[in-house]
């Protein structure tokens, strides 16, 4: 199971949102290649991004950061504000290895099919659900669409990799919602990203159990409630958590 420690971007800045909301957000740090070379020193080998500016106002916005980012031996999946064909390619043209689209794969759908087809892996796509429901545009409006189902349309589509967010655990330090990746874990073919309020070394031992595909965290690993190092360990097997 891979770990990917994330750098959410906002003014070119390192911040955590609480649950989404953009008025509560706390800035950990002004330089974030920093953030990520420590996040490489303690073992990473993945990278989450995401452009907290484009994923609101709908336009990639942090896109020297993202290029600087992506000059480290690391493997790096950006999302936020990305929109259209273009944005897809003047990511991936600064050395990103994975795009992840969100609110256009519900208002779109038709791109994702042919961002699929022209890019295959190097597209995933973030569900970020409250209340089981797909959330948009920076998950400030909610549409009737299921969470799970709509992983299912995008794993029989060709998308690859999915990012599900449960909204109403997200940086909230209270755990994650285990139950709807044990639920995805189910969708052969599919690899899932476990996103979204994993605060304990538990968490990470139950989705390895999974066979979870991947683990974003965030706040827990600025908290210092979660070890990087330790965690990394967990994802492999190679420890029983505390």
């Amino acid at each position: 199971m891979l770990i990917y420690p994330a750098i959410d971007l906002r003014g070119g800045k390192v911040v955590r949102l609480t649950q989404g909301d953009y008025d509560r957000m706390t800035v950990y740090s002004d330089d974030p290649v920093q953030i990520a070379e420590d996040f490489l020193s303690a073992g990473a080998t993945c990278l989450h991004a995401v452009d907290l500016d484009g994923a609101k106002d709908g336009s990639p916005m942090n896109r020297e950061v993202i290029r600087r980012l992506s000059t480290l031996p690391l493997f790096v999946e950006v999302g936020g504000g990305m929109r259209s064909q273009q944005d897809v390619e003047e990511t991936l043209a600064l050395g990103v290895h994975r795009v992840i689209l969100g609110t256009v794969a519900i208002t779109d759908y038709p791109l994702v099919e042919r961002l699929v087809k022209r890019f295959g892996d190097q597209i995933a796509v973030g569900v970020d659900t409250k209340n089981g429901l797909v959330a948009t545009h920076g998950w400030k409006n909610l549409s009737d669409t299921p969470g799970v189902a709509f992983c299912q349309k995008l794993r029989d589509t060709g998308v690859s990799t999915v990012i599900y967010t449960d909204v109403s655990k997200d940086g909230q330090l209270s755990g994650t919602n285990l139950s709807v990746y044990e639920e995805l874990s189910r969708l052969q073919g599919l690899n899932v990203i476990a996103s979204g309020g994993v605060s304990y070394e538990r968490e990470i031992a139950a989705l390895y159990a999974m066979n979870t595909y991947g683990v974003i965290l965030g706040k827990a690993l600025y908290s210092g409630k979660l070890s990087l190092s330790r965690a990394l360990t967990l994802a492999k097997g190679e420890a029983l958590p505390c």
